[in-house]
């Protein structure tokens, strides 16, 4: 397996040298100013992880695909009100750019004062009580700090540092109390975030045939089932609202055509 490995790795260089001339003195991708002859050193070529062995450059391929990775989540709070309300819920998802689930996280219950339970708001008492999740929190010996340790030793496992977003559904909520309780946990993250309900408003006004078909939420209340629910929602705008690439045309021909290799 070995040999052919770097058969074929030196037959992928070979090919990319005949295609662009060489890999550094004559590189197009360099910049005109950095090109031999000048007084700076040139950059490295990014066509050089095609002069790397054949298992560096796998790997230099699967740590792109996980930099393209989602990092779903989840709250549920006492209430709205960052100042006073607190984290009670947790739950993460990692999925691939495809929305396919790769890991399911930690889904953790967060102990919180009795004091505090008891002051939320009438909304609050109402629903996370019927879901018992108001009890859960009175039972759980978990603290907050030991919940984003759980996390963030859940996310570096499947993430690379800097590059994965967080996801969800009106997750610009969820972020504010990220950033103020687990600040470990999003300094991992991406400063971007991908928000499913951003996309349901647009869906609901450019297309609202499609708006009325897509799944309805069952306001359950609960961290896990929330995130599930908020990936079949965006899986079903990618498949009806956004236009297929000719990547996806390409991929399907070939599923089609039984070659399952490309």
């Amino acid at each position: 397996a070995i040999m052919r490995l770097r058969v074929w790795g030196a037959g992928l260089k070979a090919a990319a040298g005949a295609a662009v001339g060489c890999f550094r003195t004559r590189c197009p991708l360099q910049p005109a100013c950095l090109r031999p002859g000048r007084s700076e050193k040139p950059p490295p070529c990014p066509l050089h992880a095609l002069s790397l062995s054949p298992i560096r450059y796998l790997a230099t391929m699967a740590a792109q695909s996980m930099a393209k990775r989602m990092v779903w989540v989840d709250l549920e709070m006492t209430g709205l009100d960052i100042e006073k309300d607190k984290i009670i819920e947790m739950a993460c998802i990692i999925t691939d750019s495809d929305l396919n689930i790769l890991a399911e996280g930690p889904h953790l219950i967060v102990n919180q004062p009795n004091e505090l339970l008891d002051g939320m708001s009438e909304w609050c008492t109402e629903h996370h009580g019927m879901s018992g999740l108001t009890q859960a929190v009175r039972d759980s010996k978990i603290s907050l700090q030991q919940a984003e340790y759980e996390f963030l030793s859940f996310i570096r496992q499947h993430t690379p540092p800097g590059l994965c977003p967080l996801a969800g559904n009106s997750v610009h909520a969820d972020k504010k109390f990220l950033d103020k309780y687990m600040p470990q946990f999003m300094k991992h993250l991406h400063y971007r975030i991908i928000d499913v309900s951003t996309i349901k408003e647009l869906c609901r006004r450019w297309y609202p045939d499609e708006y009325e078909d897509a799944p309805k939420k069952k306001a359950s209340h609960r961290a896990l089932a929330d995130i599930r629910e908020s990936i079949k929602e965006l899986q079903f705008y990618r498949m009806h609202i956004f236009k297929e690439t000719k990547a996806d045309e390409k991929r399907k021909t070939h599923l089609e055509n039984g070659d399952n290799s490309k």
